[in-house]
């Protein structure tokens, strides 16, 4: 009996545990994508097809921009932080989700794992390596590099990392089958990874610089993570309401 009775206190803490958690991330993933989003509005387009200012206009090789340092760099701290609680959340969606669906749930997990190390260190290279050499006027060889490149390697693998994302929306869909609230989730979650596809096979085939897919997916996850994690919040808040536990 005391073996049954430290099991039930054991899955029923667990579960209280797992509940808080879900909602503190699903609340934060909320408030960090705001902050990501009005940085990234925020920040003005100084290349590629969405420069705003002819006078602020940078042109190839794009290193001439010791003069936007911090200001143009700002917003990567919020995206970096989002990679980080987005693999919280999505642990604990993971772990929330019934035993026949956690071949999902762990597959979406997968592909945001590659999501977080793609924008990690697609991130973290233009803090440690782009800024400080653009400051000492080590500017040889960053052309390829440099967030103002619309060609560049930064754009594309800050395009892969947010399409990663959107295919662990898809298989983080399948966890939700349950109420209205579970089932808005869910396609909420479908949504977003269709019109993310939309967008990249239309401007593949139309042949628009990278950039276009960039802003494109980054606005629709934004969307998705915002509505989502509101939702989120509230199921996991209600988890918790009705998972007291046995210890208290």
């Amino acid at each position: 009996m005391s073996k049954i009775t430290s099991k039930d206190d054991y899955n029923s803490n667990f579960n209280q545990l797992l509940s808080r958690l879900g909602f503190f991330s699903a609340v934060l993933t909320v408030l960090i994508t705001v902050v990501f989003l009005l940085a990234g509005i925020l920040t003005p387009a100084r290349s590629g097809p969405f420069a705003t200012s002819a006078v602020n206009a940078i042109h190839y090789p794009y290193t001439n921009v010791a003069a936007f340092i911090p200001g143009d760099y700002l917003w990567i701290y919020p995206g970096i932080l989002l990679a980080l609680i987005f693999i919280v959340l999505m642990v604990c969606i993971h772990y929330y989700s019934s035993d026949d669906k956690k071949v999902f749930s762990q597959i979406g997990l997968s592909f945001a794992l590659i999501y977080a190390t793609v924008i990690l260190i697609d991130y973290f290279i233009q803090l440690t390596v782009i800024v400080p050499s653009i400051i000492n006027g080590e500017t040889a060889g960053l052309s390829l590099l440099t967030q103002y490149n619309p060609h560049g390697i930064f754009i594309a693998l800050e395009g892969l990392g947010y399409l990663m994302m959107s295919v662990a929306f898809l298989f983080m869909a399948a966890v939700f089958n349950g109420g209205r609230l579970e089932r808005a989730i869910r396609w909420i979650f479908i949504s977003g990874f269709l019109i993310a596809i939309i967008f990249f096979t239309i401007l593949s085939l139309l042949k628009y610089d990278i950039v276009a897919f960039e802003v494109a997916i980054l606005t629709i996850n934004w969307i998705v993570l915002i509505v989502n994690g509101l939702l989120l919040s509230v199921l996991f808040h209600r988890a918790a309401q009705h998972s007291p536990s046995l210890s208290q």
